[in-house]
């Protein structure tokens, strides 16, 4: 790729929109205003995004459509913001500003922004235009793309919410630049998973340029992002509302996301896992699964964990969460089907599907294994 050059990625289906991805996308503000019909935008983004991009972004927008009434919400940084509260101060915003049924809402930030902007703009005048606009590895390759919006409660995560598409996703890769280095390497959990699951040519790929990646190398890092979008845009386009294929985007995610509510979304520290950390143990966990079951060979087992070590994620439980409570998490999943457990599991590498009726006794075998 050529530097400042875009690669695109069309997403078709009922709702088709484009994905574009590369360098220098925030500042231009004819690129951002092409996709607001109307004459109201809300820019939604959280306290760590804001300060770095939030004026600029605003700034660029108006340049390019001076009739524009822009309006900012920005929440705390992190999952525990992802909330019916926070939610609901994203609506009064709305209200605020006015915004009739043609106004766009922008997302500005990663998963956390992207998920809850993405519901505010689905219930507002029962849905409006939502750009979103990724400003972490994780959210360019999985959240902005595929319409899937919510906010969490106690019970779990994502459990309220609904299916938005967006109008456009503009991924920036300029601003991976300034992206802790944590963060950078949960990105690439996701990134991993679209290997797994359905494409053993990546995840050789992955294998050859770990290092690279791990590096932030920005080359690597759009044809990494590129490559995932690619597998999620098919994947949506087939299945929109997750009646089939589309649950095996959910690979690692039910351990995953178990993991993340029994710690209770707390603000990621030594021991709590965030979002992508939580996936990679969640994918290890179900091949693990897979294994035991006799349907995959624990050699793919083992190319996995060594992928996940080499890009310097976690591939274990952490201390202190008991495997009863994780189970308890995973009964509640969206899944599931008649109180039963369905997981993505895998024949191995490149080969997920969906499994029904998976025993709560070898789950919890696996949970159970340190």
């Amino acid at each position: 790729m050529t530097p400042n050059a875009l690669l695109h990625v069309a997403v078709g289906g009922a709702h088709p929109y484009s994905i574009s991805i590369g360098p220098g996308q925030l500042s231009d503000g004819h690129a951002l205003a092409r996709h607001v019909r109307g004459r109201h935008v809300l820019l939604v983004s959280d306290s760590g995004v804001a300060p770095l991009y939030l004026a600029s972004v605003r700034s660029a927008l108006q340049a390019a459509r001076p009739d524009l009434q822009v309006g900012e919400h920005v929440l705390p940084a992190g999952e525990a913001s992802k909330t019916l509260a926070e939610f609901g101060r994203a609506i009064e915003a709305l209200a605020a500003l006015g915004a009739t049924r043609d106004a766009c809402v922008i997302a500005l930030g990663g998963g956390v922004v992207g998920d809850l902007a993405g519901f505010a703009a689905a219930c507002w005048m029962r849905g409006v235009d939502c750009v979103q606009v990724p400003t972490t590895l994780l959210a360019m390759v999985d959240s902005s793309v595929g319409g899937k919006t919510a906010v969490d409660i106690a019970a779990g995560k994502n459990l309220v919410g609904a299916f938005h598409p967006p109008c456009a996703v503009i991924a920036d890769t300029q601003v991976l630049d300034t992206l802790p280095d944590r963060e950078l390497r949960a990105g690439l959990a996701e990134v991993v998973k679209y290997g797994a699951l359905g494409d053993a040519a990546f995840f050789d790929w992955l294998q050859d340029n770990a290092a690279g990646l791990t590096a932030a190398d920005s080359h690597l890092l759009a044809e990494a992002i590129a490559r995932s979008c690619t597998h999620k845009a098919a994947i949506v386009e087939r299945d929109p509302f997750e009646k089939g294929e589309r649950a095996l985007l959910n690979l690692g995610h039910t351990f995953g996301h178990a993991i993340e509510t029994e710690q209770g979304y707390a603000a990621p520290g030594r021991d709590a896992l965030n979002h992508g950390e939580a996936v990679a143990v969640g994918m290890v966990l179900a091949a693990r699964l897979s294994t035991a079951l006799g349907r995959a060979p624990v050699q793919d087992e083992q190319r996995l964990i060594d992928l996940l070590v080499a890009l310097q994620l976690p591939v274990s439980v952490p201390a202190g969460l008991q495997p009863h409570a994780l189970l308890q998490r995973m009964r509640l999943d969206k899944k599931n089907v008649a109180g039963r457990l369905r997981l993505v599991l895998w024949k191995g590498i490149g080969q997920a599907d969906v499994v029904p009726d998976v025993q709560e006794a070898d789950v919890l075998a696996v949970l159970s294994t340190r």
